[in-house]
Parts: C-alpha cells; structure tokens; sequence
C-alpha cells in the first residue's frame, strides 16, 4: 500500500509580529529616527503629487505613500556599506537609504533640518522633475535613482530588473570579505517574474548576503495579488529555494525593524540570503495623485480601512504614548517638513509670466543643457592613458603559430594572474576542462573562487555580473554558451547594462565583459547560430569587439578588460580550431579602441568583414586575384568604428563590398551600409554591395544550413558579379 511521509521545508517560514512590549523597550532614538523619515519622506511625496497635478512632473510619479513603514523600517539599521535598489515605486526606499546616510546617528523630528538633508530633499525632488542638479542629472527622473556614495544602488523601472543586480552587490560583498549586505525591493507583481525567481535560486546556491524584500502592496496596478498567484503568501516562495523568511505587517515600521534585524543577523553570520515580506499598501493609483478607488479596482471602503493602519499615525501614537514627543511636536515636524518642500520647490520654480495667480513653471536654469543628451553613454576611454598598444608589426616579442581557443584561455589567466578583480562566470565553465569549448581551460583549478559555474539563469547572473561591475570592485566576465542566449537575458543586457551608464547621469563606470560565440555551421540550429553583432549595434552603452586571429584576440580582449564601459566579445567557433600568429609569452599588450586593420591593400574595391568572414574575403580574394582593400574592423560598435580606415579605402576604391556570415534579418551589415552611404555617398561609383546569408536561421539540415549561411563561395560570386571577373 503507498505511503505518504511528510516533508518539512529546511529553511524557517515565520511571520513576525511586534507587541506593545516591544514598542516599550524599543530605543526611544530609533523610535525618533523612524519617525523623522516618515514624517519627510510622506511630506515630499504629498509635494510631488502636487507638483504632478501641477503637470510639472514630465513622467510618471509612482509615490509611496502608505507604504514608508517599510522602507524606513528595513533601512534604518543599516549602514552605508550596505546596499540596496529598488522598484519604479521607490522614492521612499532611496529617501530612507540617503537619510541615512547623511545623518548615520539618528534623526531628531524636533530639530531644525540640517543643510544635508536640505540637499538630499533638493536633488531627488530636482532628480525626479528631471533637472540638472538631480542626482543623475535629470536623466532619472521618478524611477531610476542612484546615489552609489549612499549604498543606493538604483531604483528599476523594469519590474523585478534590480534583483540580478542586488545579488552581484551581494557577492561582491562577500567576495571582499566583509559582512556587509544587499537588499533588493520589489514588489508583487515582480514576485513572479522568471529573473527574481533565477536570482532566488542563484543567491541561495552561492550562499550570498542579500534580502529579497517584497512590499506586497496588494495590487500589481490594477490586478489583485490573490488574481495573480496561488499562493498569496508571497514569503512561501523562499521555502522552494531553503532561503530563510520572514512575513510582517508592513504597515508598522518597528515590527519590519524587528524582523529586518534578524535577516541581517542570518546574512552577516554568513548563512546565506532571506526574504521579507511586508503587507503594505498604496494609498494612491499606481501613478499621480489619485486613489485606486477613482479607478474602480479598489473600493472606497477598502482604503479607509488600510489608512487607519497608517505607519505615520500609528508610530506617532506610540511615541506620545511613551512621552518620547507630544502631539504638538509631531505637529510641528510636519509643518516644519511642509515649510521645507515649500522653500525648496521656490528654489526650483517661478511664476509663469502673464499666467493665473499661483501658477508656476520650471525655472529655465534648472534644466539640463541639451547639449548634455548623449554625454556619458559611454565613457572617455581615459582608462587606457599609458596602456601599451602594440600592432603585429611593432611586436617585439615571440610570435609563433598559435591554436586560437588556446589563446583565449591563456590571455584570461594572464589577466586573472595580474589583476585580482577579474571573475568569470557561466554555464560550465568550471568543468569539462574548460567548458564546452576549452576557453576557460586550466582557469578553474587556479582560481576556484573566480571561475564560477553558473546554473542555467542567463537573466540572472547576467544582472549578476551587472551588479558587479555596478559595484565597481570587481570586474565581471559572463559568458554566454551561445550568442542566441542574449534573448533570454536581453532586460539584463540591453534594458540594464547597456543603459545604466547613461540613466544614472553619465559618471558610472560598467566594467562588464560579455563573452559570445557565433556557431554558424555546427548543426546547432536555429536556436543555437546567430551573429548578435546587428543586434548589439542598434543598443546605446555597448561596446563590440570582433577578433579574427589570436593576435587579434588578446589585444582586444586586453582592451576589452580595461575599458569601463560594457563590451560584448563576440567569437566564431569556426576560429577556436585555426591557428594564427599569436604571442607565447608576451599577454600584455593591447590594441587600441576604434582600430581597425587592413589585411590586403589594393585599389579596385573595398571590402569589410569581421571575424571568420575576414578569412573567407582573402580567400576569395586570392581564388579570384582581385585587387582589393580588405578591412578587418575588429571594433563593431558605432562610437569605435575606424572611420579613417574605411574613409581613406573608400577615397581610393569607390566601390564598397560589406561581407558577413548570418541571416539578413539581424544584419550588422544592414546598419554599416547605411552608415557609410551617408558619410561617403559621393565618393561611391555603385551602390554598396552586401553579402550575407539568408532571411532564414540556420537549420539542422547540413544542406539546409548550408544554403543559410555565407563563405567563401558567396564572396567569390558577389566579386565577380561586381567585377565581372
């Protein structure tokens, strides 16, 4: 007969609650701190809805008010080693994480505001009307706040976004050794969404120090949490995972206190990552000054019931109660928080002229210079002052024959040896003597706490490694099995990485290497084949870079490393096999960003390639004799292509023939054509001529996937149609 034996989760589920006793004992400076937060954190938002029903707020205003217990409960014991990011509702958290900082020994209500958190009031109200004295100069706005010196990490417009990221600032604490801690907010609607779900399991599996807080504010917009999942008790999710968690009334700012303090206790002790759960709630619609109820998805009643459970009142009681303050002082701290929104906003506006009485604008000089639109998207390359660049001709030292998948290892240990910052992630790597290719051979036994094999979740330890070179101690590199795979992490590389620079103000750095591999030919099928580099061009912040030999493939990896802004390394698995002049000593040298080299020179026409295509275009060319300018761009992206090379080849050919491997759909060429007829349309005899492979994915079929993709023998015919050789 079948037996039934039941199991029990191997991590705790509790929910915590804070009793009159302890709201007694609690420390009448906490109690005060608490307070003081509420008081100015509610006091700005009630101003930034004025402000949005004003129309002075460009962009949505997701404020939090009803929901600052929570907030303020989980970070005032923190410090600001630890970090946090956030949701596009995040102004309270970053408002706590900010406070506290400027003011790490408490605040008194009754005091006058001090100059630092006049300033901190001033730039997130500046930040969020999107003005030049913001914290990310206006770029920001009401959903992307960064403050790094604060251990605000960044609040996401992207729902459940942050997560990846947190669990990077979670290893990057651990990885230097100290106890501080990350902690990641979010809300119900992120709860399931598949990057937090990857990140829960990837944090509990590396034992990282981070707090998935969820403010379950009961409503994803408009979509209740008990329409949404099946179990409305969001916390279970950590039992799937053996992450220890907590469930509490969000709604009081001291029992989130208690229950944050025994998370922090569990992550500083080493024992891995938690989850909170506050049941909180919003008292506006999910955007401007509204109610839910004006919306018809909350009943009116429903919100008068959740606002008498306000944290404001409800800690306010308690603080009278204890003879802390009286009713009167409370009074006075909200008018004096009232004041100070005023004095600041009179900073920010002005009367429109000729317009009603009271009405106001945005003062002109507040705003960010236009000119500033495209500053910052990717850094000055001031990094690489000094770095030695060495072409193949000027190479002093011993070059020989060189396997190519050889190099790839040996150039990532070289930098693994001289720089301890550098830690590689992804699926595999750690065994099959280097992963499924060999590139990260003989890494692993070296350095076991920086190779780091990585579940199947690009998502999240791509958002992981985001984190990371957020961060700014360490260097991420992440690498992809296959080029098709950035589809699965495409938030974490395009919406996050790439735009963070950029988002946050422009002075962020984002040391993050991607390694790709294109596996046109292999029989791998669609799914498994594609060139991202047309892909990677049309996405702001990214760098590409393209090797063609081993040479190659260590200055720009070298490069690659160095550089702070995110760069994609894309490989072509039909290289790993050739061999190629390469060092076999010498791994320090670099090849400079924007270079781009010329494997034949001649005068009849111009032809531009990149990776294993670089060899097929020589090889047609010498099948054919034809007297060509071959160019190798090694750098893809639009700010590193070698205008001066291709110019000057152009100038000399007037005739441009753009030579790549994949589908037409996802086309680099695409692009680069367009480009060059623009910059060089007078100099141009014919039309720019392509070759690419099909509209078509490569399939399984060797003939089919053949017939997808091109070589040699699509260069040859292209070159003698062109030239009717």
């Amino acid at each position: 007969m079948t037996t039934h034996k039941k199991l029990t989760a191997a991590s705790p589920w509790v929910e915590l609650t804070a009793t009159t006793k302890d709201w007694d004992t609690a420390d009448p400076a906490l109690l005060e701190t608490m307070l003081a937060q509420i008081i100015w954190i509610r006091t700005f938002e009630e101003y930034v809805l004025e402000l949005a029903g004003k129309g002075l707020i460009h962009g949505p205003a997701h404020s939090s008010i009803g929901q600052e217990g929570g907030a303020v409960g989980s970070i005032v014991g923190l410090t600001s080693a630890d970090s946090i990011n956030g949701s596009h509702r995040g102004h309270h958290q970053f408002l706590a994480k900010a406070l506290g900082h400027v003011a790490p020994d408490g605040l008194d209500p009754t005091a006058e505001i001090s100059p630092e958190v006049r300033t901190v009031l001033t730039r997130s109200l500046a930040e969020i009307c999107g003005l030049a004295r913001g914290y990310c100069r206006g770029r920001g706005g009401s959903m992307h706040l960064q403050w790094k010196e604060a251990g605000a990490m960044g609040t996401n417009a992207i729902v459940g976004g942050g997560a990846p990221q947190a669990a990077g600032f979670a290893w990057s604490n651990k990885q230097a050794g100290t106890d501080a801690v990350s902690v990641t907010y979010f809300g119900d609607g992120a709860v399931n969404i598949g990057s937090v779900l990857e990140t829960f399991n990837l944090a509990a599996a590396w034992k990282l120090p981070v707090c998935f807080f969820i403010e379950n504010n009961q409503y994803a917009v408009s979509t209740h949490v008990e329409e949404a999942t099946g179990e409305p008790r969001l916390s279970a999710r950590g039992l799937g995972f053996n992450i220890a968690s907590w469930k509490v009334d969000g709604m009081d700012p001291l029992a989130v206190h208690l229950a944050t303090q025994e998370a922090l206790a569990h992550m500083r002790a080493g024992k891995g990552p938690t989850i909170i759960e506050v049941d909180v709630y919003r008292f506006f619609h999910q955007n401007g000054p509204f109610p839910g109820s004006a919306f018809g998805y909350r009943t009116k009643e429903e919100e008068k019931q959740w606002k008498k459970r306000d944290p404001l009142a409800l800690i306010s009681e308690h603080v009278v109660r204890r003879s802390i303050l009286t009713a009167d002082d409370i009074d006075k701290a909200v008018a004096r928080a009232a004041a100070m929104m005023r004095e600041i906003g009179d900073e920010l506006l002005e009367p429109v002229p000729g317009g009603r009485p009271g009405q106001q604008q945005i003062k002109a000089s507040e705003w960010p210079d236009v000119s500033f639109v495209d500053v910052g998207l990717r850094g000055d390359l001031s990094e690489f002052d000094g770095a030695r660049f060495v072409e193949p001709a000027d190479f002093t030292g011993e070059l020989a024959d060189r396997k190519f998948i050889d190099v790839v290892a040996e150039v990532m240990g070289r930098r693994m040896a001289t720089d301890d910052s550098i830690v590689v992630m992804g699926e595999d790597i750690h065994r099959l003597n280097g992963g499924t290719n060999g590139a990260t051979r003989g890494l692993s036994a070296e350095y076991p706490d920086r190779i780091l094999g990585t579940p199947i979740s690009e998502n999240a330890f791509a958002g992981l490694g985001g984190g990371i070179a957020l961060d700014g101690r360490y260097k991420p590199v992440v690498e992809f099995m296959y080029a098709d795979f950035m589809w699965v992490a495409a938030d974490q590389i395009f919406n996050q990485i790439g735009k963070a620079r950029h988002m946050f103000g422009g002075d962020s750095t984002v040391p993050f290497v991607l390694r790709s591999k294109v596996a046109m030919g292999t029989g791998y099928g669609s799914q498994h084949s594609m060139d991202p580099a047309g892909v990677f061009v049309t996405a702001p912040g990214w760098r590409i870079v393209a090797p063609s030999n081993p040479y190659d493939y260590v200055g720009l990896m070298n490069s690659a490393l160095l550089c702070n802004d995110p760069v994609v390394v894309i490989e072509h698995v039909d290289l790993y096999a050739t061999t190629g002049q390469g060092p076999v000593e010498d791994y320090d040298y670099f090849l400079p960003v924007g270079k781009a080299a010329r494997r034949r020179t001649g005068d009849d026409i111009t032809i531009i390639s990149y990776l294993s295509m670089v060899n097929h275009c020589i090889e047609a060319v010498d099948e054919l004799g034809t007297d060509a300018d071959i160019i190798d761009l090694r750098w893809l992206d639009k700010a590193s292509i070698d205008w001066d090379t291709i110019g000057e080849s152009i100038k000399k050919t007037n005739n441009v023939l753009i030579a790549e491997q994949g589908a037409s759909g996802t086309s680099y060429g695409a692009w680069l054509a367009d480009e060059i007829q623009r910059r060089f349309f007078d100099w141009l005899d014919q039309p720019i001529q392509r070759v690419t492979g099909a509209e078509a994915s490569p399939s399984i079929s060797k003939v089919l996937e053949r017939a997808a993709i091109a070589r040699t023998e699509e260069i040859v015919a292209k070159l003698a149609q062109i030239t009717g050789a």
